[in-house]
This record gives C-alpha cells, sequence and structure tokens, in this order.
C-alpha cells in the first residue's frame, strides 16, 4: 500500500508548489517533497480513511517524503475513536520535524466533548516532553480545545512555566498566550504584568496580540506599555 499512495501523490505533484513549500519549512531539502496541495491531500486521506488497508501505510515510520508525513497526520485526523487516534498519535509525534506537520494534526477524536477529561492529560504529557514538535502539539491542543468554555486559569501557568530554546515551541507559547488574551483576557493579563515568560516570548505574544482584530484598541495600547526592552 506505501508504494501505491506513494504513486498516488506523485499524480497529484505540482512543482510549483513543491518549491513554495520548501521556503515555508526551513532546512526542509526541497528534494524530500513531492509538492502535493493541502486540499488534495486531505480529499485522499478521507477516502483513505476508510480503506481497511491503511494500517499499513501508518505502520510506516517516517515515511520517505514530507507530504506522506502531511497525508499520515491527516489520516489521523480523521480516525473517530479516541483511543485508536491516541495510539496513532503518539506513534506518530517523535518522527515530526518541522512546524507545518505538526500543526496540521487536527484529530476528530479530540473535537469530541466526552474525550476532554482525558485529552487534557494527556496535553499535560506532551507539554512535558523534551521533543520541541511533541511540546508544540501538545500546547496547540490546549490553544485549540480549552479557551473557551473548558477553560480553567491553572492551564495559562502550565504555559508560561514552559522553558524551551527551540524557535517553535517558543512561538506557539507566544501564539497560545495572544489567543488567551483575546479569548480570556482577565485571567490572562496578570501573566503579561508580572512578565512571567522569558523576554523574546513575552514580547512576540505582545506582538501578536497586538496585530489580532479581537483585542481592543484600549488592550492593545496596555499590552504595548509591558513590552520588555
Amino acid at each position: 500500500m506505501q508504494k501505491t499512495i506513494q504513486q498516488q501523490l506523485f499524480e497529484l505533484q505540482d512543482f510549483k508548489y513543491r518549491d513554495f513549500h520548501a521556503k515555508l519549512v526551513p532546512g526542509m531539502d526541497v528534494n524530500a517533497i513531492i509538492g502535493v496541495r493541502t486540499p488534495e491531500l486531505r480529499k485522499l486521506a478521507k477516502q483513505l480513511a476508510k480503506d481497511e488497508r491503511v494500517g499499513d501505510f501508518l505502520a510506516v515510520l517516517p515515511h520517505q517524503y514530507l507530504d506522506e508525513m502531511n497525508l499520515h497526520g491527516f489520516i489521523i485526523s480523521e480516525l473517530k475513536d479516541y483511543d485508536e487516534c491516541l495510539k496513532e498519535i503518539d506513534r506518530f509525534l517523535p518522527y515530526v520535524n518541522n512546524w507545518a506537520t505538526c500543526d496540521l494534526l487536527s484529530p476528530k477524536a479530540f473535537k469530541q466533548n466526552k474525550n476532554r477529561e482525558r485529552l487534557i492529560e494527556d496535553i499535560k504529557r506532551w507539554m512535558a516532553s523534551d521533543e520541541p514538535f511533541i511540546i508544540r502539539f501538545g500546547i496547540e491542543m490546549l490553544m485549540s480545545f480549552y479557551l473557551d468554555e473548558d477553560f480553567k486559569p491553572e492551564y495559562l501557568k502550565w504555559v508560561s512555566e514552559i522553558r524551551h530554546e527551540h524557535y517553535y515551541v517558543k512561538m506557539m507559547v507566544a501564539w497560545y498566550f495572544a489567543t488567551a488574551l483575546a479569548k480570556q483576557w482577565e485571567a490572562t493579563i496578570p501573566y503579561i504584568e508580572r512578565n512571567t515568560m522569558e523576554k523574546w516570548t513575552h514580547n512576540k505574544a505582545i506582538q501578536k496580540a497586538v496585530e489580532s482584530y479581537r483585542i481592543t484598541p484600549e488592550q492593545k495600547e496596555l499590552l504595548k506599555s509591558y513590552r520588555v526592552k
């Protein structure tokens, strides 16, 4: 099945998109990218998720091409059973080595309210990892599912205490806090006032929040005053 899927991907190859995408993923060899556009990958993933043989493809890690890794992530996102999805996520994450593959993961199983109590424990586990893209994934899941009705102020503390020098971890922490400021201002602003994060991440969170249309002009002016020089 691996060869069949690879052949399907090459039939969808777009060289201009391949060259464009290579510029978005620092350090990625253009020869490791087939060049399949995201809508085509999503469409193929939906088809493959229903194929009883798809397990053969999911069992092969790491894949040769970025497009195969991304397709793998989209297939996992189609899984609706929490235990099955979690098993595949935990097998997949150690092989993720770029932000694009990390950020496309949006499992349907995680969107079910009945799984929220289990998911928060797995998020804590991912954020405690030493691997940058596992940490990033954990923060993104916390941002995606726990900044609305399932929000708890303690989650802000979890993220504020993350210390990792990897650029894509620090950027995700900043993105999380910028989003939290938009959705949970009263609980979040003290973390900015107290300067609880390291300088770069603190200032990046403010920058991203100030760029957001969901932050009021008055809030933006206040945030600017908390920039660290």
